[in-house]
């Protein structure tokens, strides 16, 4: 199994491009369902998710390639399946994406239920109580759920909670549905702005996206179409934390910083000075950070895939920062981790309180998920001495060649077996 070395102390200077986002690109694959004609993605991260997304197209019948560095051609006009099986949904939580599409373009679909989460629950019956207001019957068998409907219907779906799967997939579903579809308390997150963008781009109608209104009028067809995914706002957020925990001077180009406000408010908080010019985003920092309070949000608010980061950030800033999780439960498993390096910090049920220390202590820490795996990266950069960081796999979920990328700035990272 994979690791990460690093050894700690390097200022990071340079300049770093954002990778396409790994929560647009996934959805985004998924619409391609919708279409028997070429779709062309470009700025598609090469991460371990997509590529599980592909293999789950490709066992329907639709051909997926990677036509560069950063591009994929997706064709679904052969599909012999309408299946997303177990072994590879259980990988990945994202494969329910393809529910919404199959049901809405072919009538029917078998996909596994995706099973635990390690940091909290996301159960999927937003996405079945929508399917079925559609008038698709959906039955649960042996750990699946089967859809089918002749064609689903426009409805009017008012969601229980903020959640972007559950969007996104009404979303895809009503795209082919015979007449208007609204979804009242929809996310707002960016991602689902860049869905909405591409399916408009296949001819659809899709209004309201980034509002908690969205309004889909359904269409007979899609067709293909080409675009560019949006970049990674929480790839982007890492590498900013990355350059203030080591007082260094980054700047991230091919950046959104529109959809990093929340962030870059706290980061400048912190003592960070930020410049922003068009996409490319330049963090400075040149003396010890000021701890910060944050409390996670959906967005606009501030981002919950961002909360183990902004801890390590904390965990060496001057004075205490509070952080209160509201998303998920589960999500301070690498407050262990954290203080096996010398943090000092607190944890009341969603609350932790960090105090931060001069100096953290490298140590062979072990990631428990992706953010997780960013978090200790972070400190792995601040911290005196070498940090050995097992389980990456993790990391490779959602950070291209993230070594790589740190290399260029000057960390000394590297991957061993």
């Amino acid at each position: 199994m994979q690791k990460l070395r690093i050894r700690g102390g390097k200022r990071l200077v340079g300049t770093v491009r954002a990778s396409g986002a790994k929560n647009a690109a996934l959805p985004i694959i998924a619409s391609a369902l919708l279409t028997d004609e070429e779709v062309v993605l470009s700025n598609v991260p090469d991460l371990a998710d997509v590529r599980t997304m592909g293999r789950l197209l490709e066992g329907m019948g639709v051909r997926f390639e990677r036509i560069d560095g950063e591009s994929v051609r997706i064709c679904a006009d052969n599909v012999t399946g309408t299946e997303a099986p177990y072994e590879l949904v259980k990988t990945m939580r994202a494969s329910v994406l393809v529910l919404g599409p199959l049901v809405s373009r072919f009538g029917k679909a078998r996909v596994s239920l995706p099973g635990g989460c390690s940091i909290g629950a996301r159960p999927v019956d937003q996405h079945i109580k929508a399917l079925k207001a559609m008038g698709a019957c959906v039955e649960i068998d042996h750990g699946y759920m089967d859809a089918t409907a002749s064609r689903l219907k426009g409805a009017r779906i008012v969601t229980d909670m903020v959640t972007v799967t559950g969007t996104e997939n009404i979303m895809m579903a009503a795209a082919l549905a015979d007449g208007v579809t609204v979804i009242e308390n929809a996310a707002r997150e960016p991602e689902v702005v860049d869905l909405a963008e591409c399916l408009n781009a296949m001819g659809a109608r899709v209004h309201g996206a980034g509002t908690p209104q969205i309004v889909i009028e359904g269409v007979e067809k899609l067709h293909g179409c080409r675009h560019s995914v949006i970049a990674d706002r929480i790839e982007t957020g890492t590498f900013l934390c990355a350059a203030m925990v080591t007082r260094g001077d980054v700047t991230v180009t091919h950046a959104a910083p529109e959809t990093l406000e929340a962030v870059i408010s706290k980061l400048r908080e912190a003592g960070a000075v930020i410049d922003i010019d068009g996409t490319s985003i330049r963090v400075r920092m040149q003396s010890r950070p000021t701890a910060v309070d944050v409390r996670t949000v959906p967005h606009p608010g501030f981002p919950t895939d961002m909360q183990a980061q902004l801890m390590a950030l904390d965990a060496v800033s001057q004075g205490s920062g509070r952080i209160v999780e509201t998303i998920f439960e589960n999500r301070f498993m690498h407050v262990p981790e954290l203080q096996r390096m010398g943090a000092d910090i607190h944890v009341d049920g969603h609350t932790a309180v960090v105090r931060g220390v001069e100096q953290l202590e490298g140590a062979n820490v072990m990631a428990t998920d992706l953010r997780a795996s960013a978090c200790l990266v972070i400190a792995a950069l601040a911290a005196q001495g070498e940090t050995v960081i097992d389980r990456i796999y993790h990391l490779d979920r959602g950070y291209e060649h993230i070594e790589e990328k740190l290399s260029k700035l000057g960390a000394d990272i590297e991957r061993i077996a």
